[in-house]
């Protein structure tokens, strides 16, 4: 019987290098093949941002032009993410932001064809889970802002509800660590909301209760 491929094994863990720091992560998770996302994928997108940040975003994975660039939220929802920090009283430089996926999954119905954003599985979500904690072990953030449902269920578990509990404060064991979190929604479901404006109110209110937490 064959080996499998590591990717069918569905864990990062292996490729974590057990020491060095952020750029030590970063370089290692460029060769992860840890689930099958990255056989379609241009290439891994590892958190940036401030190594001692005080507050980590955490969102669900990145998108067509996140995995064009290989930075997190360098497309339209990242600049409205920034804003949306900056005015309730966040300095986005001052933030660590990051995925709980760190491959674009997409589908693309033929080759040149736009690649369209398709969630990522619970399993795909867990192979990654390694990443994000020693992400969360490096940076020892002071508080975790879950951007969304799928980023919410990498975290807390299938059965989070990102409208029962946005803009509250929550205290959790994630990865080992006691964290304290804010959830609200993906800076994306602002762009596609009917409403833009209250949809952005709303994630500018639920980030000013994640600003009192950290004052």
């Amino acid at each position: 019987m064959p080996a499998q491929a590591p990717e069918d094994q569905y864990d990062a863990a292996p490729f974590v290098p057990e020491r060095g720091g952020l750029p030590a992560l970063r370089e290692a998770a460029a060769g992860c093949r840890g689930c099958p996302l990255h056989r379609a994928a241009t290439q891994t997108v590892f958190g940036s941002g401030d190594a001692h940040a005080r507050v980590m975003l955490v969102g669900e994975q990145p998108g067509d032009q996140e995995d064009r660039q290989g930075r997190p939220f360098v497309g339209p929802a990242g600049k409205l993410l920034d804003r949306a920090l900056a005015d309730a009283g966040i300095d986005p430089a001052e933030a660590y932001v990051t995925n709980a996926v760190k491959h674009f999954k997409f589908t693309q119905a033929e080759p040149k064809k736009r690649r369209i954003h398709k969630a990522p599985t619970l399993r795909e979500m867990t192979a990654c889970g390694p990443w994000l904690a020693a992400e969360l072990a490096l940076v020892e953030p002071d508080l975790i802002v879950v951007l969304g449902a799928t980023a919410g269920k990498a975290l807390l578990g299938s059965s989070f509800r990102v409208t029962e509990v946005r803009g509250t404060v929550l205290e959790r064991e994630i990865h080992g660590r006691q964290e304290r979190l804010v959830p609200t929604v993906h800076p994306s479901s602002v762009l596609r909301a009917d409403d833009r404006e209250t949809a952005y109110e709303g994630l500018v209110h639920d980030l000013e209760t994640a600003a009192r937490a950290l004052a």
